[in-house]
């Protein structure tokens, strides 16, 4: 259905455990029952040098640092905002969650649990917390969470299109809205 529908773009079908310099990554593509996501290499580190209250409803763009690298060191008992590389159409009849990777698990790099509803389309604006008290790594254009999906025989009565989402068609990384 991904592959022909153009539900993920760009869209690999097996499993990718290797770089172009066959060096190993954290695996991205296609898995048993969903689909591993890299992010993107545009990052917003979060910082409390403003001393701002995190509020989701006046949220300070302010309280992040935009960095642009292959990698991101996420503050320790912090976390940074990503986006995915691949872009996502979700269909009527389908639900779609998205899970963190255990291999960052292990590391106590956590990834928010978010679902994409129904006619959502959009790059994922994901979120790492940093539950250690040592600086963490992530890595760009790597395998970072898994989507699952759920499809229902039948679709649903309002989609995310229908009632106008505010993340609808969003690209980058986009920060919280009311």
């Amino acid at each position: 259905m991904a592959a022909s529908s153009g539900m993920i773009e760009p869209f690999e079908e097996g499993q990718v455990r290797l770089d172009e310099n066959n060096e190993r990554i954290v695996s991205y593509g296609t898995s048993s029952y969903g689909y591993d996501v890299r992010c993107a290499d545009e990052f917003k580190i979060f910082t409390n040098i403003n001393h701002a209250i995190v509020d989701p409803k006046a949220f300070d763009s302010g309280s992040f640092v935009d960095i642009k690298s292959d990698v991101c060191i996420i503050p320790p008992n912090s976390f940074a905002l990503a986006r995915t590389v691949e872009y996502f159409r979700i269909p009527r009849n389908v639900l779609t969650v998205c899970l963190g990777k255990s291999t960052y698990a292990r590391c106590g790099i956590i990834v928010n649990v978010t679902p994409l509803e129904p006619e959502w389309e959009g790059h994922v604006t994901l979120e790492f917390s940093n539950t250690t008290p040592l600086p963490a790594k992530i890595y760009a254009n790597e395998g970072i969470a898994q989507m699952l999906f759920f499809e229902s025989d039948e679709v649903c009565e309002t989609s995310y299109a229908d009632r106008g989402g505010k993340y609808q068609g969003q690209r980058g990384v986009t920060l919280p809205r009311t």
